[in-house]
This record gives C-alpha cells, sequence and structure tokens, in this order.
C-alpha cells in the first residue's frame, strides 16, 4: 500500500512533523522510519534538556520564530500531558567588559523577540539569583527552563501512533528512489512507496537528501561532540539554575555553561570539537568514510583555517579537565576540577556550506517528491512543535489535502 507520506527520522522534529501531520488531517496516511529500535537516541537523547527562549537569534529568522512559537506551544503540551518541566529563568553572564557591548546586543535581540521581562541586573542581583557567580555585567532571562526531551519525544510517538500514524524503527534507510508518483524508500527490511519524503534524519540528512536527488549538496552535516561533566552531589549548590557565558558571534556554539537538569544534577559544558563520526559520543570513536568525508569538505577546511585557535582551545578542554574547569571558573570561581565527574555527550548537527560557513539558521527546502530539514540543531528540541507546523503545512500543500 502506497503511504501519502513517509517520514526519515525519528528523533523530536520527525515526531513532531508526523504528529502535526496527523492533528491537522487525521485521513493522511504517515508512516515514521527510525534506524534505531528506540526513539529519540541521538540529538534529542543527549541534549542539556534546556527550554530556549528565543534570545539568541536574529529577529524574523526561522531559528527566532520557530523558537518562540515552538516555546509557547511546548509548555502547553506538557501542561497537558503532565510532563514534568520547570521555568526557572537564567543569567547571561559578562565576565570581561570587553563583553558588555555583545551582553547589550544579545538583550536587544532578546527584546525584539518578545522576551518581555529580560533585562540587564546588577551584580548585587547577580549574586541573589547565583550566589557563586561573578561577571562585571549580567542579564536576567525568566523564559528560559528544563525538561526532558527524551520524554517529550516519547509522548510525541504515542500521540502520533493513537491518531493513526505509523512507526518503523529498526528500519534505516538504504536507497531513495523518484517515481513518476513520488518515491520508492528501500530500507534494510524491503520497500516502502509514499507520496512524499519528509527527510528529519539530523546527523544523516545531507546523506538521505543526496541519496534522495542524486546530486550533491551545497552544505555538509559536520558532527560536533559536546562533552559535559556532572557536578559532584555535594557541590550541586554553587548552581541554582542556569548560567550561561556570552556567546561567541562567530560561532553558533553557546560556550561552557552550567545547566540544572530536569533529570537531576548540575551538568557543566559543553565544549565543540569535531566529532571523527556521526555519532561519534566518545573521543575513541571513528569512521575513516564519514572522518574523510567532514575534513575534505572544502568549507570546513576554510572555517579551520579561520578559527583554528578557537578549535585548539575547545579540543584542549576535551583532553584537559585542568582546561575545562579554567573555563567554567571564568563564571564561578570556586569551582574546582575534584567537583567535577565524567558526564554525558552529545553530538550536533551543525550544516556547513561550500564557503565555509556554519550555517545558523534552521534549513527547509523543497524539491520534487521530498522536503528536507537540513540544519536544525539547537533550539530545535525547543522548536519542534512549530517546525512540526511549518513542515506539515508544506507538505500537506503539496499533497493538495489540507
Amino acid at each position: 500500500m502506497k503511504n501519502d507520506i513517509a517520514i526519515v527520522g525519528g528523533g523530536i522534529v520527525g515526531l513532531a512533523t508526523g504528529l502535526k501531520i496527523k492533528l491537522k488531517n487525521p485521513s493522511v496516511s504517515v508512516v515514521v522510519l527510525e534506524k534505531e529500535i528506540e526513539v529519540a537516541k541521538h540529538q534529542t537523547g543527549n541534549n542539556s534538556g534546556v527550554i530556549h527562549s528565543g534570545l539568541y537569534y536574529k529577529p524574523g529568522s526561522l531559528k527566532a520564530t520557530n523558537c518562540i512559537n515552538g516555546y509557547h506551544q511546548l509548555i502547553r503540551f506538557c501542561e497537558e500531558e503532565s510532563i514534568p518541566f520547570e521555568i526557572t529563568g537564567k543569567v547571561v553572564v559578562a565576565t570581561k567588559k570587553e563583553q558588555i557591548p555583545l551582553l547589550n546586543n544579545l538583550l536587544q535581540r532578546g527584546l525584539e523577540n518578545g522576551l518581555t521581562g529580560s533585562r540587564s541586573i546588577t551584580l548585587d542581583e547577580l549574586k541573589e539569583y547565583e550566589p557563586y557567580c561573578q561577571g562585571v555585567a549580567a542579564l536576567h532571562i525568566p523564559q528560559t527552563g528544563i525538561v526532558d526531551y527524551k520524554k517529550v519525544a516519547q509522548v510525541y510517538a504515542r500521540k502520533f501512533q493513537e491518531l493513526g500514524g505509523e512507526l518503523l524503527l529498526g528500519h534505516a534507510v538504504q536507497d531513495i528512489l523518484t517515481t513518476p508518483t513520488g518515491v520508492e524508500i528501500i530500507h534494510d527490511h524491503g520497500t516502502l512507496s509514499a507520496k512524499l519524503l519528509i527527510n528529519c534524519a539530523g546527523l544523516y540528512a545531507d546523506k538521505i537528501a543526496e541519496m534522495q536527488q542524486k546530486t550533491p549538496l551545497n552544505l555538509r552535516i559536520i558532527p560536533f561532540r559536546g562533552e559535559y561533566y556532572k557536578i559532584k552531589k555535594e557541590r550541586e549548590y554553587l548552581v541554582k539554575n542556569l548560567i550561561y557565558p556570552v556567546p561567541d558571534p562567530n560561532f553558533p556554539f553557546l560556550g561552557v555553561h552550567f545547566t540544572r537538569m530536569a533529570k537531576g544534577g548540575v551538568e557543566a559544558g559543553p565544549n565543540a570539537v569535531l566529532a571523527f563520526k556521526k555519532e561519534g559520543y566518545k573521543k575513541s570513536d571513528f569512521d575513516f568514510k564519514e572522518f574523510m568525508e567532514s575534513v575534505t569538505w572544502p568549507g570546513l577546511q576554510k572555517v579551520a583555517k579561520k578559527y583554528w585557535k578557537t578549535g585548539l582551545g575547545e579540543y584542549k578542554r576535551s583532553f584537559s579537565k585542568y582546561a575545562f574547569t579554567q573555563a567554567l571558573q571564568e563564571l564561578i570561581p570556586d569551582i574546582q576540577d575534584s567537583d567535577l565527574v565524567e558526564g554525558g555527550a552529545g553530538v550536533r548537527a551543525q550544516a556547513c556550506d561550500r564557503e565555509g560557513g556554519l550555517i545558523d539558521d534552521f534549513v527547509i527546502t523543497e524539491n520534487s517528491g521530498s522536503i528536507h530539514v537540513l540544519n536544525a540543531p539547537s533550539p530545535a528540541a525547543t522548536s519542534s512543535l512549530s517546525i512540526g507546523d511549518t513542515v506539515s503545512d508544506l507538505a500537506l500543500k503539496r499533497l493538495d489535502v489540507r
């Protein structure tokens, strides 16, 4: 039987998209294919669990509009489905005077994005929010929160199936053929046909797109591993909620920070280093083919040439606990390397174009028979229901059934 829509990728974006399609038109047949035997195993299941407010993103960008809309949808969804979450607020702290203009720019951007109540705070107020934090200037952002995104994705999956959606776990896509009436998806259990393909494959989104298009993309998904430490239980009092530095405007990473987790405990990190495998969560993980695809990409070579000093600093923090601790001490001087125990790691699917740009915004493209979500790193989890709205509207319009 031909499906109306096949979604590749059972992470939080693919599941949210499937759910939105079924909510908008229950008669549309939708199947989600996921190569793992569980949903949300990769980016969704290995992130910091932060409900992002929309502070960092250029007003009017896909990230800004989808994050802010997705934020409100996510909170309503968690309330309706009794998923635990907490709106904690966070502080963003300048540790050097030269960062103050960037901090002021962040506040202006947040206010333009509708973050009412976000404000500059005095250093005395900073101590009230985070008694052990130091800096020369700070912002308080009340909208930020924490949640377990794996739980959220699992509820998306359950509701999607309750509405008649089909979820095929352990179905890795091997090839995609375009036909006069849609696509044929060849997976490791057979073949599946659909009128429309939606690609939400995260770290492998570029590979799925090239399978379907049969032509190279002008971007490549580069895997960046983010490594975390956890603060020992007896020292968790050093962090009340969330403490962030002023991010480097040249990079789509937020710098090492402190996060109280929805699952309990406090994480410190992450750094951002090139992973030597798409799903390389350990330093020792290595895939020669995937590594060569990354390092031979002209765009990454240009990034490395321009920002090699920053990259070396990230690798230094990766291999030196002392260096990692030094970075954290800029925000909390009392933190010591003895307070840190090794935590987990996540891998960010970061699109890099051929010209050397680390693409900051979400990227959603369309062609004959398909819709591709080609860049959806953080804040994609916060934005998931809004991205699902965006992609489901495109899909239903393509099927002419909305």
